[in-house]
């Protein structure tokens, strides 16, 4: 029996199936510009849905030890509060009163940068030459810090501004973690049947990769973040805890974090002379290879079996997208749509990964 032409893949396309395009590529595209008018309320749910899955399993383990759901939601709510109160209450202070001391010492800060701008230049007429002048290095930091700042203003006053936000924020946190079964069932249903089992493994794989990820993040950031205020500290570059508190939250900005963190401790140290810019160089280089190499193998382990390539474009495309705070979700985005990909697409085929790997290393190394 011949099929219809809409059925027959072979046949030349239909008025009918040329209609349905058009139907497609307009309904995708009213759908993005609805996901573009949303973007903030997207990313404020997407990292309360993030913190939900990293705090689950919390809430699951005072449920086996006979505390009721609700409760145990709400004692984790409020030990999260009571955290951040006490932050708040010990850490701010002094956090301000360096903060002021480092506003009042910039044009001292800056004045010593130009001075060894200029002894470089004099003793090297090469670098002079490829070298702006100072005054131009001021006007492309000023507007570099004015875009930073603006990037920072549109994120905090757009997502996190404000009381009412936040509390909006714990509040949605709370009815997710309380009752999460409607949205997980909903999930699933959304899920075509013969999709059901794929759909279960990737929820379930990506609440496992985000518990290791947020655990393995905050280990590394409180070992880093100690080891830069400590080491800063002892070399004499100064405000040391304020730059030990920007390597901790760092780590949670991938790839970017390191190179942010570095910026300001090195010109700090470079206004203070060449032996501390030096020193602050080498604890830098010293502390990053270290997570490099020992705490980010050692914590995280191959959870996550990302390639640096594809977190650093998703870090890119999040904040491009959302802002400073959508590179907090770069992570998991870049797992989902590995796992998404894995699950639907690359499992039904049964791919021999040993072969692709010969083939790969074949290509690499220029073989036939």
């Amino acid at each position: 029996m011949k099929e219809p032409d809409h059925e027959n893949q072979h046949a030349p396309l239909s008025y009918y199936g040329a209609r349905r395009i058009v139907w497609l590529v307009f309904l995708l595209i009213i759908v993005w510009l609805i996901l573009r008018g949303l973007q903030d309320v997207i990313l404020l749910f997407a990292l309360v849905f993030l913190l939900a899955m990293v705090l689950n399993p919390i809430v699951v383990w005072l449920e086996k030890r006979h505390v009721p759901r609700f409760v145990s939601v709400i004692l984790l709510i409020l030990t999260l509060v009571a955290i951040t109160a006490t932050i708040v209450i010990f850490a701010i202070p002094p956090l301000a009163r360096q903060t002021q001391e480092l506003v009042r010492s910039a044009p001292t800060v800056w004045q010593g940068i130009r001075i060894r701008i200029e002894s470089l230049t004099k003793n090297y007429p090469a670098v002079r030459e490829a070298l702006p002048r100072t005054e131009e290095i001021a006007g492309k930091v000023g507007a570099a810090a004015g875009t930073v700042g603006n990037i920072l203003l549109r994120s905090t006053l757009g997502l996190v501004g404000g009381v009412a936000t936040f509390v909006l924020t714990v509040l949605l946190l709370v009815f997710v973690l309380a009752n999460p079964r409607p949205l997980v069932a909903a999930y699933l249903a959304l899920a075509p049947d013969r999709y059901r089992a794929q759909a279960h493994r990737t929820l379930a794989q990506l609440m496992r990769q985000m518990t290791a990820w947020a655990r393995g993040v905050a280990i590394n950031g409180v070992i880093t973040g100690l080891s830069i205020g400590v080491l800063l500290w002892l070399i004499g570059v100064q405000p040391a805890l304020i730059f030990g508190v920007f390597a901790f939250l760092g780590e949670f900005l991938p790839n970017i974090g390191a190179f942010l963190v570095a910026i300001p401790i090195l010109l700090i140290a470079l206004s203070l002379g060449a032996t501390k810019f030096w020193l602050a160089l080498g604890v830098i280089v010293l502390v990053y290879q270290v997570e490099l190499n020992v705490l980010v193998p050692g914590v995280l382990g191959k959870e996550m079996r990302l390639h640096p390539v594809n977190i650093l474009f998703f870090t890119l495309a999040t904040a491009s997208l959302f802002g400073l705070l959508g590179v907090f979700i770069a992570v998991p985005a870049a797992a989902l749509v590995q796992i998404v990909i894995d699950e639907f697409y690359l499992q039904p085929r049964k791919p021999d990964y040993a072969a692709l790997d010969r083939e790969a290393a074949a290509l690499v190394e220029g073989k036939k």
